[in-house]
């Protein structure tokens, strides 16, 4: 049996964050996945770096 493959990358996702929402926040992250086109990790990325750059300012 050989092991898993898949794309070779040099910044493996290898954290995992979990958080609870309320049916709201979730009905918003998919009307901004459906509208963009963009996953739901896009969206939180887009999301932090947002917050991220804002306090570095």
């Amino acid at each position: 049996m050989s092991p898993r493959t898949g794309r070779p990358t040099s910044n493996p996702k290898t954290t995992e964050i979990k958080i609870r929402a309320t049916k709201e926040d979730k009905e918003k992250l998919a009307f901004c996945c459906a509208e963009t086109g963009k996953t739901q990790y896009q969206i939180v990325m887009e999301g932090i770096e947002k917050v991220y750059e804002e306090i570095k300012k």
